[in-house]
């Protein structure tokens, strides 16, 4: 029997573009990581939704437009220090709690979980 994403299982793109919109809400009132944005936050918000969808089991666009995700390398560039990556990581807990209702447990669990890693990863100072 095969298992379903966690795409499959919340409906596709529409939740990971939601998600994505609430976690923008929160970087807006993030001082320390904001500026590490373009001040137009569309392209932004399209890619860190396409990326998501792909790493939860969706189409592979963002692989298809922009390649592998190199996170290491596209975050290279700024100083994300412990405050910056608990900034980030308030701001994604923010989205999480807006959409926890659509999500299991379990799912809200691993996502939470693969956050954190990737937050701690991306820590360059």
């Amino acid at each position: 029997m095969e298992e379903s994403t966690l795409y499959d299982r919340v409906g596709g793109q529409a939740f990971f573009d939601e998600l994505v919109e609430f976690f923008y809400v929160a970087v807006e009132n993030e001082e320390l990581i904001r500026p590490m944005y373009p001040e137009d936050l569309t392209e932004s918000k399209r890619w860190l939704a396409l990326f998501l969808a792909q790493y939860y089991g969706g189409p592979p666009v963002y692989g298809t437009e922009r390649g592998h995700p190199r996170l290491r390398m596209r975050h290279a560039p700024f100083r994300i220090t412990k405050k910056a990556r608990d900034a980030w990581l308030r701001a994604m807990t923010f989205a999480l709690e807006n959409v926890a209702d659509q999500l299991s447990d379990d799912d809200l669990y691993d996502m939470t979980a693969y956050f954190d890693m990737a937050a701690k990863s991306l820590r360059n100072v």
